[in-house]
């Protein structure tokens, strides 16, 4: 039954969405834990660590001796890199979350598909075709999408709901959450690369978040001279830890993998527009953000963008069946499925 649910053409949408759901509580959750003195730093090395915990019995479990491919030096530098971008991506991440809302931080994550969308026609991962009509709504859906998410946060406009919340500075907030997402961008082109010749998901993920803990480790021992950063006390520095690590790392990354491999870098980004959404009706409840005329108008921008990249994916998807071609297909659009030197 899982099986035939993993199989289903429905499974990487709602696994997309479960994982953007995670991804804005993560954001909400994480917040608190900053604000309550906890270091990037050390949230982001603890976080890592206990997913790698949780990740290595499930992938033996999972991924089979037989079944996955013998490591390599080649294979081990790209999963350092991974865990390098991923430690990079987090560290400012956090950072600019700790200066914003959360959903501001949800919005400056949509950058991400465009950033993507670059990366993946640089990487010859995505073909530049002006006269395809699917290439020419992707693309357009992705420049919307970025246009939406300037419009949050660019334009507030009236306030529409007011709740007492607390000072921002979305200068440096948006620094490096800009940061944050061409970081994450590269990462997921990355990714992409080494599961073709590793299509071992879990095993990707842990040893992702392994050198992440690593790295993070190593930093926080250098930059945190307090050592009560970690603590993990009072109980909200605990319990962000075991959300991030579990629902935030284990769960969400592995999602994410399974989806990349599934559908493709892009399709995985263009699913960052729908936080905003969630992290803006999260926001005014746990963090009394306030919602301006500029978050809703953003956002129906932001939907329109998304909407027209996975109408183009359905079109090319259409096309490809109908011409039964080779160089693409429905299960993997922007990635080849043999090995290509």
């Amino acid at each position: 039954m899982i099986r035939g649910f993993q199989d289903s053409a429905a499974a990487p949408y709602l696994g997309m969405v479960s994982a953007t759901t995670a991804q804005v509580g993560l954001i909400i959750i994480s917040k608190g834990a900053l604000a309550s003195g906890m270091t990037n730093y050390t949230f982001v090395a603890y976080s890592n660590a206990l997913a790698a915990l949780l990740l290595l019995p499930i992938s033996l479990l999972v991924h089979k001796r037989s079944s996955r491919p013998p490591l390599n030096l080649l294979l081990v530098a790209g999963f350092f890199t991974l865990g390098l971008l991923g430690c990079l991506a987090q560290l400012t991440g956090y950072t600019g979350i700790s200066y914003s809302s959360a959903a501001f931080a949800s919005a400056m994550l949509n950058l991400i598909p465009g950033f993507t969308f670059i990366f993946a026609v640089l990487f010859r991962m995505e073909r530049i075709s002006f006269r395809n009509l699917s290439f020419l709504a992707k693309a357009t859906g992705t420049v919307v999408s970025i246009i939406g998410a300037f419009v949050v946060t660019l334009y507030r406009g009236p306030q529409i709901l007011t709740l007492q919340s607390s000072e921002s500075n979305y200068v440096i907030a948006g620094l490096f959450l800009t940061a944050d997402c061409v970081v994450t961008s590269a990462f997921i082109i990355v990714q992409a690369s080494i599961i073709r010749k590793y299509p071992a998901e879990l095993f990707i993920v842990f040893f992702y978040c392994l050198f992440a803990a690593i790295l993070s480790t190593s930093v926080s021992l250098v930059l945190d001279h307090d050592q009560s950063a970690w603590s993990l006390q009072p109980n909200i520095r605990l319990f962000s830890v075991l959300y991030s690590g579990v629902v935030g790392s284990a769960f969400q990354v592995s999602m994410n993998t399974w989806c990349l491999h599934k559908r493709g870098p892009l399709f995985v980004a263009m699913f960052k527009p729908l936080g905003i959404v969630i992290s803006a009706v999260l926001g005014i409840i746990f963090l009394g953000d306030v919602i301006y005329l500029g978050s809703l108008v953003g956002s129906v921008v932001i939907v329109a963008g998304f909407y027209s990249v996975m109408w183009g994916k359905a079109k090319e998807a259409n096309m490809n069946e109908e011409g039964n071609s080779e160089s693409t297909s429905e299960t993997s659009p922007l990635l080849p499925t043999k090995h290509t030197h």
